[in-house]
């Protein structure tokens, strides 16, 4: 993996919330691996996997506190001693939103509003926190830029966009540095192709490997600006250690720039694989947009963000990953 960060991080502290999952892993094992001060995993493990915080044991500077961000005492004590915050904690997915949207606003609105309330007011550097890509809604214009969004289409969608709106209130009203990441189909090692609401490239791949029916929604000609992990790490990285005043009270998109079909994708993964494995189409899903495209030019010019896989490169590596753990 690149190098993200420029200052000695032996002298800061970190607590990375959902850090047993698999975005928020690949942001602990960068941080661990370039020596931080201190890395402090908040995690309930109800989606994180044990696996990942088994990786980090071995690390004097690590710290793992199982805990749930809707208790707010909980919050409160995973940020003693915290300098810089990523917070990755959260229930994903829109179709799991769709069907509960109690416990997705309990869990990322509640959960939220814990954790930013307890950064403040135990004096944390800087706050950054997973947004998503889902808050550009309806909106038709490619590609996204952050000073335009549309309705939400999903109660997922709106508990990220309250994110931003708390977060912005909390910049604004108190001082606190914070930085939103909208994350567009983030994908890479770690990712689990188990469950009701996998991600739909761990599941192709496991599909295509085991011969087992794989299923498109819709036609498969929606496009998605599909985003290795690595790049996600970058972001968060470069967020936590802005210096510049003006790169707080902002969200980032965060993706690579360039948009794909869910067909090519499936197609790609294939001649990876050297399978030929036809997939079975059905309805489209509830909730999910048609068309997604970043501008990322916003998190170029104010964290110095520029993508280091792009998609082909970042799938190769994730089916190799797959591939290597069946």
């Amino acid at each position: 993996m690149a190098l993200f960060h420029e200052a000695d991080l032996s002298g800061k502290h970190f607590l990375v919330t959902g850090g047993a999952g698999f975005i928020g892993s690949h942001i602990v094992e960068y941080l661990l691996r370039h020596s931080a001060g201190k890395v402090r995993v908040l995690d309930n493990l109800m989606t994180g996997n044990v696996a990942n915080v088994d990786l980090f044991r071995s690390y004097a500077n690590y710290e793992f506190m199982e805990g749930d961000i809707r208790n707010a005492d909980v919050c409160g004590r995973a940020c003693e001693g915290i300098t810089h915050i990523s917070h990755q904690a959260a229930l994903g997915s829109v179709p799991r939103s769709v069907k509960d949207p109690i416990t997705s606003n309990e869990v990322n609105v509640g959960g939220f509003v814990n954790m930013i309330t307890a950064a403040k007011n135990r004096g944390v550097q800087a706050f950054v926190y997973a947004s998503s890509s889902s808050v550009y809604g309806d909106e038709p214009n490619l590609p996204k830029t952050e000073d335009r969004t549309g309705n939400l289409l999903s109660p997922y969608a709106v508990t990220k966009m309250t994110n931003e709106l708390y977060a912005g209130v909390f910049h604004r009203l108190y001082g606190l540095n914070v930085a939103g990441l909208r994350y567009f189909n983030v994908f890479g090692s770690r990712q689990d192709p188990n469950g009701p609401y996998a991600a739909v490239i761990p599941l192709f791949v496991t599909g295509i490997l085991g011969r087992t029916p794989v299923y498109i929604n819709g036609d498969g000609e929606q496009t998605r600006d599909f985003t290795y992990v690595e790049n996600a790490v970058q972001a968060n990285i470069r967020a936590m250690l802005a210096t510049d005043p003006a790169a707080f009270g902002q969200a980032y998109n965060v993706a690579v720039g360039a948009n794909y079909t869910v067909n090519f994708l499936y197609r790609s993964i294939g001649e990876i694989l050297g399978i030929d494995h036809p997939p079975t189409y059905r309805e489209p899903r509830a909730g999910d947009i048609r068309d997604s495209l970043a501008d990322v030019s916003k998190a170029t010019r104010l964290l110095g963000y520029v993508p280091t896989q792009q998609f082909l490169d970042g799938l190769r590596l994730t089916v190799e990953y797959f591939r290597s753990i069946q």
